[in-house]
């Protein structure tokens, strides 16, 4: 055990550690793995997408999985964290939080968060945490022989919804083979998209990534969709760069089109003062990802959906609070996604399954990774009618397999990618390209 460590336990706590199940060892490793140029409002997506998986043994011969970003900033504070918790008891998920605070004490904070530049707001200790929650929880289950969501409060649902991530995107990356997707820059172009998320995957929810393109030409993709799948609900996301009178007036436009418009602004301020002028809900990722958002928020009545993400709000322990937190106060729910493998998927539909009070179907990028790109075993997770069964063995009920593990990190090295960068990746293409909020 540490010096450092023992400056954050108590006697009871080293009497618990040693009766149990203590760290041993913690892997860090980062990954890449293809991705599309799929666009958004500060840039494209670069031909690969970053991760860190997290592998935590102990002297029991169990280990547990996380997943986070791969940012080699964000890699760093992993590894000084995993310092840290060596001999830890994985069932004292108060003192692994206190634990990773602690090896965060000397951070600037800045930078490595791995959201390309879309979200700066969220929690510097959440962030880190997040994945080491998650593999711990991952071990409790495993020892006692029950899955993540009973340890969560049991599941009240046994498959989880999601919706279907339409992006536009270019036919491929500069110098590289089309995709199976296709080019997408227009609304018929978004339109022959979700045909083909909604004919494979069976999505029964909708979801346009906007701020790219003028917000007519958006709300146009909107109402084309909306005539090709009149009783699919759908959703706009602008990324936050829309002006308040922008955000009003497209907001009327579609307001018997949306389910709901997310983030038509950046801050609390102007999102509140679109909510007042317009009657579609509004739901939010971007202004609201850390607790010291929600007093704001709710005092200005900015928002009517949050978004959670495990890997903003501090992982499934956290989020869960969050979710006690939506119930009394009257927020709805569903969930955030950015790039993702097999492990950050569980997690995210343990904890769904185990939230009463998800409210609309779930984000995922899960369609638009290759198959073969990811660090679990398959067979596990497959989207069939727009959900995902609720895995049942012990823990996230994924393992490891470690020699993917192995090449998607020589993968990584092979990139030669160390940070997300969409901003710069289209600059580099597009040398007019200006990051900008708001945009219109």
């Amino acid at each position: 055990m540490s010096d450092a460590m023992t400056q954050y336990v108590t006697p009871q706590e080293q009497q618990i550690v040693s009766a149990n199940h203590a760290v041993t060892k913690i892997d860090v490793t980062p990954v890449a793995f293809a991705d599309p140029p799929l666009l958004n409002s500060v840039g494209v997506h670069e031909p690969f997408a970053l991760r860190a998986i997290v592998v935590v043994h102990t002297a029991s011969g169990y280990y547990g999985l996380g997943e986070t970003y791969g940012d080699e900033a964000h890699v760093a504070r992993l590894r000084r964290a995993a310092e840290e918790l060596i001999g830890v008891d994985p069932f004292n998920l108060n003192l692994v939080s206190r634990l990773v605070s602690r090896s965060l004490l000397e951070d600037d904070g800045q930078g490595g968060h791995g959201t390309g530049g879309m979200v700066t707001t969220t929690s510097l200790d959440d962030r880190v945490l997040s994945a080491f929650n998650v593999a711990c929880l991952d071990i409790q289950g495993k020892i006692l022989g029950l899955p993540v969501s009973t340890l969560l409060g049991g599941a009240v649902r046994a498959q989880v919804d999601f919706s279907g991530y339409l992006f536009y995107k270019w036919a491929s990356h500069p110098g590289h083979g089309e995709d199976k997707w296709g080019v997408a820059l227009d609304p018929s172009g978004i339109v022959e998209q979700a045909r083909k998320m909604v004919d494979e995957y069976g999505f029964k929810a909708l979801k346009l990534k906007g701020g790219v393109f003028p917000p007519e030409q958006e709300a146009a993709a909107i109402e084309a969709l909306h005539q090709e799948f009149p009783d699919i609900p759908l959703r706009l996301d602008p990324n936050g760069v829309w002006s308040i009178p922008t955000a009003i007036q497209i907001g009327h436009r579609l307001e018997s089109s949306l389910e709901y418009l997310e983030d038509p602004c950046l801050s609390i301020a102007d999102n509140a003062a679109v909510r007042s002028e317009i009657s579609l809900p509004l739901a939010t990722n971007m202004c609201v990802v850390s607790f010291d958002d929600l007093p704001p928020a709710l005092d200005a009545k900015a928002v009517d959906i949050v978004l959670s993400d495990h890997h903003f709000w501090g992982g499934l322990s956290r989020s869960s609070l969050l979710a006690g937190i939506a119930k009394t106060f009257g927020l709805s729910l569903s969930m955030h996604s950015n790039s993702h493998l097999g492990i950050s998927f569980a997690a995210m539909i343990h904890l769904a399954s185990a939230t009463e009070n998800i409210d609309y179907a779930c984000d995922t990028h899960w369609p638009w990774k290759l198959v073969e790109d990811d660090v679990i075993v398959p067979g596990v997770l497959e989207i069939r009618d727009g959900s995902v069964k609720v895995p049942t063995a012990p823990g996230l009920g994924v393992e490891l397999d470690t020699q993917a593990l192995e090449r998607m990190h020589q993968q990584y090295l092979d990139c030669g990618l160390q940070q997300r960068n969409d901003t710069g990746y289209m600059q580099s293409i597009d040398p007019t390209f200006e990051l900008k909020t708001p945009r219109w």
